[in-house]
């Protein structure tokens, strides 16, 4: 057979050997991106509830500030979250399409 055009069985089991040499680092990164979708959901379940800061929502949710940061400027860039008034030295956010606390959209 062509070394360049390997067979379906050989394919298979280069991947499987892939798999195994980079078992650790798969287990790694799936384990983070359950933590991250774990704690979006209780970013996103708690603004459901109304506005609120950053300080808030990490105080709330038990996510260290600079990652609920860092998940609202995901959220604020893909159009999921607004940026309201501000509340003492911070903005207030909320999601959209979700009244604020002061009633509008």
């Amino acid at each position: 057979m062509d070394r360049d055009n390997p067979s379906k069985t050989e394919n298979k089991d280069l991947l499987k050997q892939l798999r195994n040499e980079r078992k650790e680092w798969i287990t790694r990164s799936s384990a983070e991106l359950r933590k991250q979708k774990k704690e979006l959901r209780a970013i996103k379940e708690r603004l459901e509830e109304g506005a609120g800061t950053v300080p808030q929502i990490a105080g709330e949710t038990g996510i260290p500030a600079h990652r609920v940061l860092w998940y609202f400027a995901a959220l604020k860039k893909y159009g999921e979250l607004v940026e309201n008034q501000k509340d003492g030295s911070y903005f207030r956010y909320s999601l959209t399409g979700k009244p604020t606390e002061d009633g509008s959209a």
